[in-house]
């Protein structure tokens, strides 16, 4: 099994720094042992403007027999013989995966303590590949296959199919592929670290059992270039051995990592969901006070306890139930039987959407995988019956952005939504949900802001929940959601949630906009930044949402709650 790197250079910069690059010295024949052989390094050629570094991988067939599973190719028992007579020892797979890791660990690092600076410069590069075996196993292998993968990195690609017998051109071609890699702007440790998860996937099987932590490794390897890879469903599905809920996993991950780079913030900040079950009694310590992340009184506890008939005292239902009372209300108003629920949390919302009749299907997005994941537990989608799960969709996404899997629905609701939003984002949402999924109705509700002087746990000055970014009064909420409507085509009429005080009002207050029959096209940009001279400035807050972290949008396509993943996988 043989490998090829190769550089050119010139007098200011030699191409013998690929020594330094590689920490294999170009004057040296170096072995290094690995679990099924052993790995040879050299130079071929050696001068200021061509160097070349070979890697000649030797394969012991006992050792592969010893250490493998015994069932032939990627645990196949097609034949008696696969054990003994097979193209592993000759043909780039995930042993030359491993042997690349082994030999050259450091320089996959993007290290170079002897000339800083060094690694973190592209230079040019072609590697050469005599046999990669390409299987398709109806993904369309071959050379088309090389291209599909390398091709979007960055890489101008040779890939040429290997025939059967060069003799006998009529027999047709093998699965193998010849490849040449060349490119002047990709990293000497990136290459190394793309060859380490592309070659596993071209051939489509691996010589170790695939466990969990594999895809703890894909994801290292993959760091800075497979989450925005387009074929990194088909990338993982085959490095993972076509392992279902791995894959998922890992479509999940990295639909994280590409939403948080695309709003330049950290995956925790992002995948922070905790439970969304109703608080304790009034009294009790708040989380804004505390730094706990659970919801407080002021999210979903008892709103007053008051005297039952019999004189023994009953608790009125808490504001979260009567959130979604008055949710529905609206949605059976507006007739809606198709509703997105946006920012749906662990999917206490979706449950009471289901046990209505006339809701015919319900998607639920959000940025989290754990509330997703949370959300598909609740539910117990995995028992539902075959008709009650078709009802029901769950899938990742950010609502910053625009995505075309909201569109057509009857409603859209945003339960306690915005108020995660920083109010310069906020725009962005309302032309991702108004402008551009455009559904007939939009339900918002957020705090009234005026009424948190009647929550006793509740210190001066503190928003309900340690992630708000704004609580708005009244008059803030009328004014944004009357130009949000203006701006769009929509009629809006604002109602109170909870008991309404003489004073400072409800303790939620819910808008419902209508698409209006005469309804101006919509905008093709976001709304601008600036925020409504009423509105406050963003409160400065971190950690964990009541209902998934709410800033988010366009979507990764990762179904969480489906019975497959998005390629067809095992049941959750």
């Amino acid at each position: 099994m043989f490998m090829s790197i190769s550089t050119t250079g010139t007098a200011e910069s030699p191409a013998t720094d690929l020594g330094f690059l590689l920490h294999k010295h170009p004057g040296k024949v170096q072995r290094f042992g690995t679990s099924h052989g052993e790995a040879h390094v050299f130079y071929p050629a050696a001068g200021d403007e061509l160097c070349t570094a070979a890697l000649l991988l030797d394969i012991d067939p006992i050792a592969l027999v010893r250490r493998g599973r015994g069932k032939g190719r990627g645990g196949s028992p097609d034949f008696a013989l696969a054990q003994y007579v097979n193209d592993r020892p000759y043909a780039a797979s995930s042993l030359l995966a491993v042997a690349l890791r082994t030999v050259f660990r450091t320089a996959m690092k993007g290290v170079c303590e002897a000339r800083p600076g060094l690694a973190d410069r592209p230079r040019p590069l072609r590697i050469a590949l005599p046999a990669v075996p390409a299987n398709g196993s109806g993904e369309g292998g071959g050379p088309a296959m090389v291209t599909r993968l390398f091709e979007p990195l960055g890489w101008q690609v040779e890939a040429v199919a290997i025939p059967l017998d060069e003799s006998f051109p009529e027999w047709g071609e093998s699965r193998y592929v010849r490849v040449e890699l060349a490119s002047s702007t990709v990293r000497l440790a990136d290459a190394l670290q793309q060859l380490y998860v592309l070659l596993p996937v071209l051939d489509g099987a691996k010589h170790y059992w695939v466990a969990p932590d594999e895809v703890d490794k894909l994801l290292a390897a993959g760091e800075g270039w497979l989450a925005d890879h387009p074929e990194r469903a088909l990338i993982a599905r085959r490095y993972l051995s076509r392992r279902w809920s791995l894959t998922r996993t890992a479509m999940e991950r990295l639909e994280l990592a590409r939403l948080a780079e695309a709003d330049d913030r950290e995956v925790e900040e992002i995948d922070n969901a905790v439970d969304d079950t109703d608080g304790p009694e009034p009294g009790a310590a708040h989380p804004a006070a505390t730094g706990r992340a659970e919801a407080g009184p002021a999210e979903g506890g008892p709103i007053a306890a008051g005297p039952a008939e019999d004189g023994a005292p009953s608790k009125r239902p808490s504001l979260a139930e009567q959130r979604r009372t008055a949710i529905l209300a609206a949605l059976r108003e507006v007739g809606a039987a198709r509703v997105a629920d946006l920012g749906c949390g662990q999917g206490e919302l979706i449950g009471a959407l289901l046990k209505d009749s006339r809701i015919t299907e319900v998607l639920g997005v959000d940025v989290s995988a754990r509330a997703l994941t949370a959300a598909a537990r609740k539910l117990r989608l995995e028992r539902m019956p075959e008709r009650q799960v078709a009802r029901v969709k769950l899938v990742q996404g950010a609502l910053t952005y625009t995505d075309t899997r909201l569109k057509g629905y009857d409603a859209a609701v945003l339960c306690e939504v915005i108020e995660h939003l920083d109010l310069p984002r906020l725009p962005a949402l309302e032309y991702a949900v108004l402008g551009a999924a455009r559904p007939s109705a939009v339900v918002v509700t957020t705090p009234n802001a005026e009424y948190n002087v009647r929550w006793e746990s509740l210190p001066a000055g503190h928003v309900r929940h340690a992630d708000h970014r704004f609580e708005w009064d009244r008059a803030q909420f009328r004014a944004w959601a009357e130009r949000v409507a203006r701006s769009y085509g929509y009629t809006v009429v604002i109602r109170p949630v909870g008991p309404e005080d003489p004073d400072v009002g409800p303790p939620t207050q819910l808008a419902l906009f209508r698409l209006g029959s005469t309804a101006e096209p919509a905008p093709t940009e976001p709304a601008p930044t600036e925020a409504e001279p009423t509105e406050p400035a963003p409160t400065e807050t971190a950690g964990a949402t009541t209902r998934a972290d709410r800033e988010t949008i366009e979507a990764a396509g990762t179904t969480t709650s489906d019975r497959t993943t998005p390629e067809g996988g095992e049941p959750r």
